[in-house]
């Protein structure tokens, strides 16, 4: 996510508490994975058959925006204290660049529905490691020792730049040959 720029929007926002970035990350896995998968289907059964590939954007973010109302209803019955806890954070998934950039990136990665899942599931577990990560280490940085004109955004923007920078080292391990 952070190798890419993608999901910067509830990375940045959600991350005040620990309780709202797990949420938010639980919420954002769930929709990526399904979306992924949705995509992928829509994508090799209805748009490149029907030459409509011209409607992909408008067709993965009305997929979107429906599973993340799907999302919406299930923790408002399941946990309404976590539906309160999020907040705006909660609709605002179906505008995060994270959601769309997967299922547009599995265009070019996934050869199979079952690799588009996993695809979608592996950034979404990364998503909410770093956005976990993050709320943890913004828990520490918001203290008086850090010099008044960093406060705030700027520190946070720093911090992510290093932690981008760190997650970069990672590129490519998993790649063979």
């Amino acid at each position: 996510m952070l190798a890419r720029f993608l999901g910067l929007c509830p990375f940045l926002g959600a991350t005040q508490q620990i309780e709202t970035a797990t949420g938010i990350s639980i919420a954002t896995a769930f929709v990526l994975t399904l979306s992924a998968g949705s995509a992928y289907l829509l994508e090799h059964w209805v748009l490149i058959p029907l030459d409509l590939t011209y409607l992909r954007t408008l067709t993965y973010i009305m997929v979107i925006a429906s599973l993340v109302q799907f999302t919406e209803l299930t923790i408002r019955r399941v946990s309404p204290v976590l539906e309160q806890t999020l907040g705006i954070y909660l609709p605002l998934i179906t505008t995060n660049c994270a959601v769309l950039g997967v299922a547009l990136l599995n265009l070019q990665t996934a050869d199979s529905f079952i690799e588009a899942l996993w695809y979608g599931f592996g950034a979404a577990i990364g998503f909410g490691l770093v956005t976990l990560m993050f709320a943890a280490i913004r828990d520490r940085i918001e203290t008086p020792l850090i010099p008044v004109p960093l406060r705030g955004a700027a520190i946070a923007l720093i911090t992510a730049g290093i932690m981008s920078l760190a997650f970069m080292g990672f590129k490519g391990m998993g790649q063979i040959g």
